[in-house]
């Protein structure tokens, strides 16, 4: 199975645990490298690219509504901790030559660009990496709906969901041996059979929008470009 070799618009959608490295807490400088690195790979192969990075090494919103904090505070804490991974891993892009805008959907901009989506798409067609920053501006959504939601508006032709498995898997394999895994899939089946790959929104917003889904390891390094050539290991998820 071969990716598409006309995907020219791709939104990366990675996990702020994703950039912990093998730490407990934080940003580990190695994880950030190679995620940076990844896609400069890409970047440089004429491929636009625009991200969507979760918080989740930094704070969980859910996390801090267990703890008895009220939902929305938690949500809005969640989402300047997705503006602090932007900016680092911003500026890890341009110390490799990379040139980048740090969009966000709640307006900051001693630091980073509102989001207005016609400037995000001219900042891509530029060749510069945007990445999008602060969720969907909206508490009790993910950056997983976030991420689907961008790619819409960007008219990406595809979602690229980077994470610690190189594909969908019927179970968690890092706990069952056994574990099935799938080479292709639609985005009903993803729904029905509630296979957690990304949040019910998410999968939705990209069925209607007909946005292939595009689910590989991140950890591997070089696997984001291999993918997009067709060479990598991953499970799509498309159509129906």
């Amino acid at each position: 199975m071969t990716a598409a070799p006309n995907y020219r618009r791709v939104m990366l959608k990675i996990s702020g645990e994703v950039l912990m490295g093998e730490s407990e807490f934080g940003l580990d400088a190695d994880a950030v490298q190679r995620v940076a690195l990844d896609v400069k790979e890409v970047h440089e192969s004429g491929q636009q690219v625009c991200l969507v990075v979760g918080g989740g090494n930094i704070f969980r919103g859910l996390t801090g509504a267990a703890e008895g904090m009220e939902r929305a505070t938690g949500d809005y804490m969640g989402m300047l901790a997705t503006v602090i991974n932007s900016l680092a891993l911003q500026n890890r892009l341009e110390t490799l030559g990379v040139i980048t805008r740090v969009v966000s959907a709640i307006p900051m901009t001693t630091i980073c660009e509102p989001y207005i989506r016609r400037r995000a798409i001219r900042h891509m067609e530029k060749g510069r990496v945007v990445i999008f920053a602060a969720g969907t501006g909206n508490p009790y959504f993910t950056t997983d709906t976030a991420a689907a939601l961008r790619a819409s508006e960007m008219n990406c032709d595809c979602l690229m969901k980077g994470t610690k498995v190189d594909g969908v898997y019927d179970a968690d394999p890092e706990k069952v041996p056994g574990a099935k895994r799938f080479e292709q899939l639609t985005h009903r089946q993803v729904l029905r059979e509630d296979l957690g790959v990304m949040d019910a929104a998410a999968v939705t917003l990209c069925r209607e929008n007909r946005i292939p889904i595009l689910v590989f390891s991140i950890q591997k390094a070089g696997e984001f470009a291999k993918v997009l050539s067709g060479k990598g290991r991953f499970t799509i998820i498309n159509g129906g």
